[in-house]
């Protein structure tokens, strides 16, 4: 339970409800096991009655505890003279009455506690759950870019889902019903122990047999378990990457393909699954042998015992109880061992990822405004393919300048993009911002500066108004209906029935590519930050959009900064200052006109483009 000792902070933190489902416990468990002792009273009762109707006896006992709870209400104990006739029948018959009445007394009281027993642990394991679900998803947000390029959606869903599901068992389950055997076995005993030590040790001769057993079985459950949450990981990735790329999958024919591998899959998690619940099958069968064992060990020692005057036959009848009421806490102790092995493999899990830190550094200085960017002699290398991406770069970027890079694909123009948003560092050389290195700034609040319209668009499944204001969240209609206008939205959102208020399907798959990136624009737009930042992103509009779009940007952004990333001319062309890279490395930097004097090589793109267009 290395994992599970982890989560004792929450027993802590809601240690008050802890403490109260216990006490909850221990009076539930005080009623149950008390009634057995009602019932066994009952039994030596009728049967010193029988004794007296026939003559064999002249003294009859009456039960204790009915005597104890008449005395509390001032009635009479006296017993009548005993008397083989009707009226000491009725009498017979309604004391019996009275210890039934009793017995459901005592279980009306047991189902209350136990009831309030379940509302206060099981509700507490909810809020752990709670708790524990928050934890890892601010967790994830921290984690930097190559974590998620490394790990697969579909796993990460299932260890914040499904994993978290089963420690929860643990946390709720798994603990009450731990607490219920612990507290139930303890009065038990003590009640069995004080009426026959010696019919008690013989009643629980089978347990260490059937410790050994769920020993035997746990360790097999433990292995078997960490199998299937691994194959329900595989099997939860498939089917989000398939419904994110229903498009692709379709488009390419490739149905039946996909439901082969999802039928492979799942028969894989079908098999391990069976396996598991054969193994865990066989706690029921080996604990259910053994308490069959102690009652007909109850039955034999109890019916030599009574022959030799040592108990009653109501002793044998409470023993027969207690066995009864153990079945189930110890029925249980294979259930419970199963959901303590299936949390520590689920935490184990969940601790793997929540073990890993961010690669990005945080430091505690903080930028309110933004004035100057360098790189200085920057080389970059990304940490998952050991692809050098940037080599010795040197660039200054100024507060209210609009800056581009352009360059051919796999020129490094997105690797500048991931260093600008802090997302990697540079593998060697240093950015600085306001003369202060990039990782001495506390990263949430230098994010807050930029805004970006990424080249890969991500929308939300809300309205075309909630996707906007995702870049402002005080925004008005007004201010959002204004960026739509300079991105060249309005009009086509005016074009849907539900204009803004149009709800986008997933990742926004009804707008065509264009449509996103124009409404990726409005959202970066409408939060004014400090520095935006455009990576290709009107990479599936026309070249006159392009200029418009461009032209509404100068507009708006005088006096901040802007950095532009595109392979088009057009949407460079105006920038104060054009950076060209080739093959990592800073080829040529000026404004639109300089570099065309150079004959370089953005005059050779500017060129193809031209020829391209017509």
């Amino acid at each position: 339970m290395k994992s599970l000792l982890k989560l004792n902070y929450l027993f802590w933190k809601y240690r008050g409800r802890l403490l109260l489902g216990t006490l909850f416990i221990v009076l539930s468990t005080a009623f149950n096991v008390y009634a057995p002792i009602v019932v066994g009273e009952g039994v030596d009762f009728l049967a010193e009655a029988l004794s007296a109707a026939q003559g064999k006896v002249q003294t009859i006992h009456y039960p204790e505890t009915l005597a104890l709870f008449r005395s509390w209400f001032g009635l009479s104990n006296d017993i009548p003279e005993v008397r083989n006739n009707s009226a000491f029948t009725d009498w017979v018959i309604y004391i019996a009455l009275l210890i039934a009445g009793l017995y459901l007394f005592f279980y009306l009281f047991k189902g209350i506690f136990l009831f309030f027993q379940r509302q206060t642990l099981i509700v507490m394991s909810r809020w752990m759950e709670f708790d524990i679900k928050n934890s890892i998803y601010a967790h994830y947000q921290k984690l930097d870019v190559s974590f998620y390029k490394v790990n697969r959606t579909g796993d990460l869903m299932n260890r914040i889902s499904e994993d978290v599901g089963r420690v929860r068992m643990y946390l709720g389950p798994a603990v009450m019903y731990t607490l219920n055997l612990i507290v139930l076995f303890a009065m038990c005993i003590g009640i069995m122990y004080k009426i026959s030590p010696k019919l008690t040790l013989y009643t629980l001769l089978p347990l260490p047999f059937m410790m050994i057993g769920i020993f035997l079985v746990s360790r097999r459950i433990n292995k078997k378990t960490e199998r299937v949450q691994r194959q329900q990981s595989e099997l939860s990735t498939t089917v989000q990457e398939s419904m994110s790329g229903i498009r692709v999958l379709k488009g390419f024919g490739l149905e039946n393909h996909f439901i082969t591998h999802f039928f492979k899959q799942s028969q894989s998690y079908k098999k391990l699954q069976m396996h598991l619940v054969k193994t865990d099958a066989l706690f029921t069968p080996v604990i259910g042998m053994l308490v069959g064992l102690s009652t007909l060990l109850t039955l034999y020692v109890g019916a030599r015992e009574v022959a030799a005057g040592a108990i009653t036959y109501g002793v044998i009848v409470q023993f027969i109880f207690y066995v009864n009421l153990l079945t189930w806490p110890f029925a249980s102790v294979g259930w419970v061992t199963s959901l303590v092995l299936k949390g520590e493999a689920s935490m184990t899990r969940i601790l793997a990822f929540l073990n890993q830190t961010s690669a990005i550094p945080s430091g505690n200085e903080t930028v309110e405004t933004f004035e100057t960017l360098q790189f200085k002699n920057v080389s970059f290398t990304y940490p998952e393919t050991n692809i050098e991406a940037l080599s010795d770069l040197n660039l200054e970027i100024e507060k209210g300048k609009t800056v581009a890079f352009i360059g051919h694909t796999g020129s490094g123009k997105s690797s500048i993009v991931q260093l600008l948003m802090k997302a990697y560092m540079p593998t060697s050389g240093s950015i600085t911002v306001n003369d202060i290195e990039l990782g001495n700034l506390e990263t949430n609040a230098y994010r807050s500066l930029m805004g970006i319209v990424p080249q890969d668009v991500f929308l939300f499944s809300d309205t075309i108004e909630n996707n906007i204001r995702f870049g402002n969240e005080n925004a008005t209609l007004e201010e959002i209906t204004h960026a739509s206008q300079i991105a060249d939205l309005h009009e086509n959102i005016l074009g849907f029935e539900e204009k803004y208020e149009t709800l986008l399907g997933e990742r926004g798959i009804n707008l065509s590519g264009g449509q996103k990136q124009r409404l990726s624009i409005a959202r970066a737009i409408i939060s004014n930050p400090e520095i935006l930042l455009l990576d290709d992103c009107l990479s599936a509009v026309d070249t006159q959009t392009d200029e418009k779009i461009m032209r509404g940007l100068k507009q708006i952004r005088e006096g901040k900064t802007n950095i532009i990333v595109s392979h088009r001319i057009s949407s460079v062309h105006h920038a104060d200052k054009i950076f060209v890279l080739q093959q990592g490395q800073l080829a040529e930097s000026g404004t639109h006109e300089e570099l065309l004097d150079q004959k370089g090589l953005y005059f050779e793109l500017a060129e193809l483009q031209k020829i391209q267009e017509n």
